[in-house]
């Protein structure tokens, strides 16, 4: 496994490789969601790139941005077991060598729940994937589901550039008690760990109340169900087409329905989402 942490490494590096190039962005502090990534980039690649970059210009909180968990040691002992061709780990002049003023137009999609939430971060969503696809020109991305929104602004950034890439999107992985794995999870004091798992039981059980119950009375029951123990506070739970992002009022509204939610567990933020129906 190569290690870069400038472009003109990585371009070399990329320069030496002959096939097919699968990408898997990452912020680091690694976890087996993130494995998961880079094992179905080994699978369906010759060359699999992982960046390892913790992008200031989607932190609208600068304190989030100051205590998001860096491990980059562990990171690549974890990408070297998962089978990485080459890593990049760039500083931030390297990515941005001069200020990134690009303002992207992603109509509704980024205006709503997280868009909603933190204004302006998935313009630097866009900045910094953008950037490093100009960098790598992979065939193929890859991104988890449990960033289900973010997913739909890349493919739409993907269309809007005229990229000749495919996103390729892979389940979410989760604990054995159901709490989605993420970088922000070592962050949780101990009793917010153990009621963290109550956001993927909240959704479940609304989820087989879908058809049967409204849509307002599965909302009012997931949020409720969230927030039962007085630890946990949903900034926003949201059943939405998986489509285009837009809020239901109906089950039939939307092919597929999918609940997207965001939750305070003391200092961390956590999301998570599922497929209603």
């Amino acid at each position: 496994m190569e290690q870069f942490t400038t472009v003109e490494g990585l371009k070399k590096g990329l320069a030496a490789r002959r096939g097919s190039v699968g990408l898997v962005p990452t912020m680091g502090a690694l976890h087996e969601g993130h494995v998961s990534l880079v094992e179905k980039a080994r699978a369906e690649n010759d060359t699999v790139v992982v960046s390892v970059f913790v992008n200031p210009t989607q932190f609208n909180d600068k304190d989030d941005l100051r205590n998001y968990p860096r491990t980059p040691e562990a990171d690549i002992e974890v990408l070297k077991k998962a089978g990485a061709d080459i890593v990049f780990m760039p500083t931030v002049e390297e990515v941005y060598p001069e200020p990134d003023t690009r303002v992207f137009d992603f109509g509704m999609l980024d205006k709503v729940m997280e868009g909603a939430t933190r204004p302006g971060h998935f313009n630097g969503v866009a900045q910094v994937v953008s950037r490093l696809f100009s960098l790598v020109n992979p065939d193929r991305a890859y991104f988890g589901e449990k960033d289900f929104q973010q997913i739909a602004i890349v493919k739409a950034l993907v269309k809007q550039l005229g990229l000749g890439l495919t996103i390729v999107e892979c389940p979410i992985v989760r604990e054995a008690d159901g709490l989605a794995l993420s970088s922000r999870n070592r962050l949780l004091a101990p009793e917010y760990r153990a009621a963290a798992p109550r956001i993927y039981a909240a959704m479940k059980a609304g989820a087989a109340e879908a058809g049967k119950k409204s849509v307002a009375e599965v909302e009012r029951d997931v949020v409720a169900g969230i927030e039962a123990d007085g630890m946990l506070k949903v900034i926003y739970f949201k059943l939405v087409d998986e489509e285009t992002l837009r809020e239901v009022s109906d089950w039939k509204e939307a092919a597929h329905v999918r609940g997207c939610t965001a939750v305070q567990a003391g200092s961390v933020r956590l999301i998570d989402n599922m497929r209603f129906i």
